[in-house]
């Protein structure tokens, strides 16, 4: 039965079934098979959604988009412009820093490349990027919005993972999402220098203190999430509640840029995507079930553990495994897959879980960028109108400065530890 699990579950998937549709599907046959009580797969389906972190994310999903229809992306560009001023790699440098910074309000990575695409992709084209170099940094910058708080990722992780709490997964991980965002710095000015990307001629711009006041709002939203987090005025699921309300405010009574007609958009494109994540959940949920029980996922634990002992050499194993993984499925997805195989190692070597949990994160923003399937890619090439397949030369640059920023982590636990200590979470 445990190899129908695995088994039955990597064929549904090559024969593109929908991973909820092949998680849902195995383990059901594998629960009625093995004789594990058919009314476990209902219980299962109800108590992997009944959990109160998860209240939290279909509304951080519903902020995120409404902050990315009300143009604040077009304001913090304006601002952020005139902060870095004119030289060779300009545009690029905006392009990371405003990504970096919606991240701190979306946390979703595709919704955090679309809207930074849809201001900066013309703009950078005027001053001489090829657009596959743009979408490709612009898909690579976005990636961070998983990292940097509030993070939808870090939300499912609490979910599987209770020991770890959502606080000190969105401390843990603000400086590594950050280092993560400046290392695509290096690569975007020595291509810019290298074939003299961006203008240099002096251009109109609004002076620093108009800037500064259209942006002003978008700035406060991370202060307002993060700051009523800290100082412990509301849970993760309030400031998610929070940052909607705000972003309602922003949209219809200071930029005026969200009607009735686009509010109700917002609401069912979020609902979609809410649904979506909530029916993977639950059919995760039963997958797991049957795992669990049968003692197939610390079965394949033991004998990964078996194939060695050395630490470092394991963790570079999982981290490949991951990276892989990252290239084909979406982090919720790995999330709910690997989880049940992955905590029993870490558990046995005795590894911090939040800074695992960074790790394997990381590997996941890094996936988010990286063909075949590249969500964050795919948005941005299709905005920009181009394949994808022109921009791999590109995109194995920023792989390889994220790789070093990985590796960085990975090495030095306390740049994701740190901060949360600190805290006191």
């Amino acid at each position: 039965m445990s190899a129908l699990l695995f088994v039955g579950f990597l064929l549904l998937l090559v024969l593109s079934a929908p991973l909820a549709t092949a998680l849902g599907i195995v383990g059901s046959v594998v629960i009625l098979g093995a004789d594990l009580g058919a009314m476990s797969i209902a219980t299962n389906v109800y108590s992997s959604l009944a959990k109160y972190p998860l209240l939290a994310l279909p509304v951080f999903i519903l902020a995120g988009m409404i902050f990315e229809r009300v143009g604040v992306a077009a304001k913090l560009v304006a601002f952020v412009s005139v902060l870095v001023g004119e030289r060779r790699g300009a545009q690029g440098v905006v392009a990371i820093l405003v990504c970096m910074f919606l991240g701190g309000i979306s946390g979703s990575g595709p919704a955090d490349a679309a809207a930074v695409a849809m201001v900066m992709l013309p703009s950078m084209t005027r001053q001489g990027y090829p657009p596959a170099f743009s979408t490709s940094l612009i898909a690579a910058a976005g990636s961070t919005a998983i990292l940097i708080p509030p993070s939808i990722a870090f939300v499912i992780f609490t979910v599987l993972v209770p020991q770890v709490s959502v606080p000190a997964l969105f401390a843990a991980g603000l400086i590594p999402g950050v280092l993560a965002g400046l290392s695509l710095l290096a690569p975007t000015i020595f291509f810019a220098r290298k074939y003299g990307w961006g203008s240099q001629e002096k251009s109109e711009r609004a002076g620093f203190l108009k800037t500064l006041k259209d942006a002003s709002w978008g700035i406060a939203a991370p202060v307002i999430i993060l700051g009523g987090l800290r100082t412990g005025a509301f849970t993760p699921t309030e400031a998610a509640v929070v940052a909607v309300f705000y972003g309602l405010f922003v949209g219809l009574v200071i930029y005026r840029t969200l009607t009735l007609r686009k509010l109700y958009r917002v609401l069912v494109d979020s609902a979609e995507i809410s649904a979506v994540v909530m029916l993977i959940i639950a059919c995760a949920g039963i997958f797991a079930h049957a795992g669990s029980t049968l003692g197939a996922f610390d079965a394949l634990a033991k004998s990964m553990l078996s194939v060695t002992r050395e630490e470092h050499l394991m963790l570079a194993m999982i981290m490949l495994l991951l990276l892989i993984a990252g290239m084909l499925l979406d982090a919720a997805s790995i999330f709910l897959i690997f989880l049940p195989i992955l905590v029993p190692i870490v558990n046995a070597f005795g590894w911090d879980m939040t800074w695992f949990a960074v790790l394997m994160t990381m590997n996941m923003a890094i996936g988010q960028f990286t063909p075949p399937m590249a969500v964050n890619l795919l948005v941005t090439t299709r905005i920009a109108g181009i394949g994808m397949e022109t921009t791999v030369r590109w995109v194995l640059w920023m792989v390889l400065s994220m790789l070093v920023s990985l590796a960085l982590v990975a090495a030095v636990p306390q740049l994701a530890l740190w901060l949360p200590q600190r805290l006191g979470y």
